[in-house]
């Protein structure tokens, strides 16, 4: 008798359809941007393929190198990856997922690209950090009308060309951002790098930042103090007469994830820069930039917990265990309902935002009040809630899922990095009180959005009037910031299930997150949910 034949294993997750998941389908549609429906399926498959999947287990498992000197002692600062990593920014860059909205003047834009974000994502989410502060640079660099003349048309072509030339010359350019220091982190205006006007435009730089993600870009929009205050610059790696920038790459970051990217610490040692936006005026204008990679946070969020219900629910499929299949098993089918529950809202909620963020461009006030409240506090729960999520599919794989060859580790180590990234939590529900405080009209937005799903389930309204009641409080509003964000994004991910999601969902979610029927970790839905329902929604397709 032999002790090596295998039983009892779970098929790997192959040549599926990333793309085909009801939620994402029917936001694409629902926010306007039903005429990407062909190419996301497109790219849907390629996600969800052998040769994809390969690309970004290898990119992650062989991590970028920092040469900071040629082999005759020349200073070259570069940063060299895995080929794969070309691969993988290749296809983002000619699908668009970088900065195609700003390309194409066409409604729905921002809703076909954060689909494909949410798609593409669920490869290797390393490589996106580039992409997603690509599109978050133009309305910024915007703010100096020269510089965009000049690099909007390359920062948003569908070419990705690598390597370190006059930025110019080259086909199309990746950005990047360059904020944080080490005394000051999220507290920007902490920031002591300076500025110096040259007297011919320019500005010279000098000084360190702690966190320089993707230093291989090809450009940064980077703070700094200047003779005004602090002020955003254009900084590009190298300079109009070809040659290199000031910027040192003094050391990269060993991370807990996000493997595959390069972060940095870059040193200034007299680079130059152009001033983007007024003295002074530096963390407005960056702002912009800010709140497009919060949107990002909150899609690529919604992408992991989606990967994460598709692999535990695969495996459930397939593995036996006392008896029957796991996804016949009642407890099973409680935690994998409760992870897609989860998973639903997140999507919806970050396809509404997109679909704000569209309107709002084009220049629609009212989407704009709402998704700069609703935006802030997305961000904060979806992206809080990301690594509980991916830490209990891992666990519906049991000791499998703790092994590199699930992917389950990978997608855990990058859970909570969206939650870190452009403001940890607390900046994230501190941010919300204050465009509460600032823009009050922001408040009623919320709420007329919220509310057209009233009287659609009681557990819902009774939950709005708690969260009014909290919002008219204001004795010690900051220590309960995060309980009242919490259940801002609790109400508004409630009403968009009613109106937009499965009926079963809305139920359960309701029954759950807004009723207080429901335990602390996941697999605790009350008895009475459709947990077939459910689960059929979110299962697999190829």
């Amino acid at each position: 008798m032999t002790t090596h034949e295998v039983t009892n294993q779970v098929p790997p997750l192959r040549d599926h359809d990333v793309a085909a998941y009801a939620p994402l389908l029917e936001g694409l549609e629902r926010e306007g941007a039903g005429w990407a429906g062909p190419e996301l399926r497109e790219l849907g498959k390629l996600a969800g393929g052998e040769q994809a999947q390969e690309w970004a287990r290898l990119v992650e498992r062989n991590h970028p190198i920092l040469h900071t000197h040629d082999r005759y002692g020349h200073r070259i600062d570069e940063v060299e990856f895995h080929p794969h990593w070309h691969d993988l920014m290749k296809v983002a860059v000619e699908h668009g997922v970088h900065a195609a909205p700003w390309r194409e003047n066409r409604a729905g834009a921002h809703v076909a690209r954060a689909a494909k974000l949410f798609v593409w994502g669920q490869t290797d989410a390393g490589h996106l950090c580039p992409i997603s502060m690509t599109y978050a640079a133009v309305p910024a660099l915007r703010a100096n009308a020269e510089l965009a003349k000049t690099y909007e048309p390359l920062l948003s072509s569908p070419v990705y060309d690598y390597g370190l030339r006059v930025p110019s010359s080259k086909k199309g350019l990746i950005a990047g951002m360059s904020m944080t220091e080490k005394q000051g982190g999220s507290d920007v205006r902490a920031n002591t790098t300076t500025a110096t006007p040259t007297g011919d435009g320019s500005y010279v730089l000098t000084g360190h930042k702690w966190f320089t993600s993707a230093p291989m870009s090809d450009l940064f929009l980077t703070l700094a103090q200047a003779p005004g205050g602090l002020s955003c610059f254009f900084v590009p790696r190298v300079l109009p007469d070809g040659t290199r920038n000031a910027i040192r790459l003094q050391r990269l970051k060993d991370k807990l994830g996000n493997r595959s990217n390069a972060s940095s610490e870059i040193e200034y040692e007299g680079a130059h820069g152009w001033l983007v936006g007024e003295e002074g005026r530096g963390v407005p204008t960056i702002i912009q930039m800010v709140n497009l990679t919060r949107l990002d946070c909150a899609i690529s969020s919604a992408a992991g917990m989606r990967m994460g219900v598709a692999q535990a629910q695969h495996h459930a499929t397939h593995r036996s265990a006392f008896g029957a299949k796991l996804i016949d098993q009642p407890l099973m089918r409680n935690v994998l309902a409760d992870l897609a529950v989860e998973a639903e809202a997140a999507t919806v909620v970050g396809m509404r935002l997109a679909g704000a963020t569209d309107r709002a461009m084009a220049g629609d006030e009212a989407e704009a009040m709402f998704r700069r409240l609703g935006l802030a506090v997305s961000k904060y729960w979806v992206c809080k809630r990301a690594p509980a999520h991916a830490a209990e599919a891992l666990e519906c794989l049991g000791g499998n899922g703790y092994v590199e060859e699930s992917g389950m580790p990978r997608l855990y180590r990058e859970s909570p990095l969206p939650s870190i990234w452009e403001g940890s939590g607390n900046v994230a529900a501190l941010d919300s009180l204050r465009a509460m405080a600032k823009q009050p009209e922001s408040v009623e937005a919320f709420f007329g959005e919220v509310e057209l799903a009233s009287g659609a389930d009681p557990r819902l309204d009774e939950a709005v009037a708690r969260l009014r009641k909290q919002l008219s409080d204001f004795a010690d509003v900051e220590y309960r910031a995060r309980r009242i964000v919490e259940s801002m994004a609790l109400v508004l991910q409630g009403s968009l299930l009613h109106r937009h999601g499965h009926p079963a969902v809305a139920d359960a979610f309701c029954a759950s997150r807004l009723d207080g029927d429901w335990g602390i970790a996941f697999g605790t839905l009350p008895s009475g949910v459709d947990t077939a329902a459910i689960l059929a929604r979110s299962a697999t397709h190829g």
